[in-house]
């Protein structure tokens, strides 16, 4: 008996069944079907919840700096799903919005005369509002503008009929439509020369800073990281 149980023993180690190896071309699916997954994913975060984006100007100082990382909210104006290819849309559609752009909301958007790159500028003015710029000073509605966050670095004052930079309407904004303006006033190509920005250009609103590189130092800006927007 004894020596029979262990010859039982050994037949059961030697036919118990072992995991087949993967084929090469099963290991290769797996590898395709995670990976599309998680292109899905990124695709997908990317067009509809928030986009990261990198400051390559000064128009926007000293809320923004050159080098700055940041993260852009696009449900709170309606996500997009946008599909093109060549600078052909194929498909277009865009959610409905939790709330439209507000007067002091640092938004990015793409550039109406080139829609296919985008700029990034604070909306000063809704549709209906009348904007006036006299002698660099903001008003809306006939009211002056209190806006601890804009920069001036050019001491001279440009007559209107020389430049809309420093002199500026009275103008109603249309429906549809919203007025931008770069916070650093004397050196931002925005609204006052190219015209109201229509609300099916806007991506999303800038919520944060996650990286910041000062690249005429060579080195990390610590101190703005994680910094909110406003």
């Amino acid at each position: 008996m004894a020596k029979g149980s262990k010859d039982s023993k050994t037949d059961v180690k030697k036919t118990a069944a072992r995991p087949r190896p993967p084929k090469k071309g099963e290991t290769l699916a797996e590898w395709l079907k995670t990976a599309a997954i998680s292109l899905a994913i990124v695709i997908t975060f990317r067009g509809v919840v928030a986009q990261a984006y990198q400051i390559p100007s000064g128009s926007m100082e000293r809320t923004l700096l050159i080098g700055d990382f940041l993260y852009i909210n696009k449900m709170l104006y309606g996500s997009e799903i946008d599909l093109g290819f060549g600078g052909h849309r194929f498909f277009y559609y865009r959610f409905p919005a939790i709330r439209h752009p507000q007067p002091g909301d640092v938004i990015v958007f793409r550039y109406p005369p080139n829609p296919r790159q985008d700029f990034i500028k604070r909306c000063v003015a809704v549709a209906g509002q009348t904007i006036e710029i006299k002698d660099k000073v903001l008003y809306v509605d006939g009211m002056k503008r209190v806006e601890p966050f804009t920069h001036h670095d050019d001491p001279r004052v440009f007559p209107r009929d020389l430049s809309a930079r420093d002199n500026f309407g009275p103008y109603v904004v249309p429906a549809g439509n919203i007025f931008m303006m770069g916070d650093n006033r004397d050196n931002s190509l925005d609204s006052r020369f190219w015209g109201p920005l229509p609300l099916s250009n806007v991506k999303g609103k800038a919520i944060f800073l996650y990286w910041s590189w000062d690249g005429e130092h060579f080195r990390p800006r610590f101190d703005r990281l994680f910094h909110g927007i406003a």
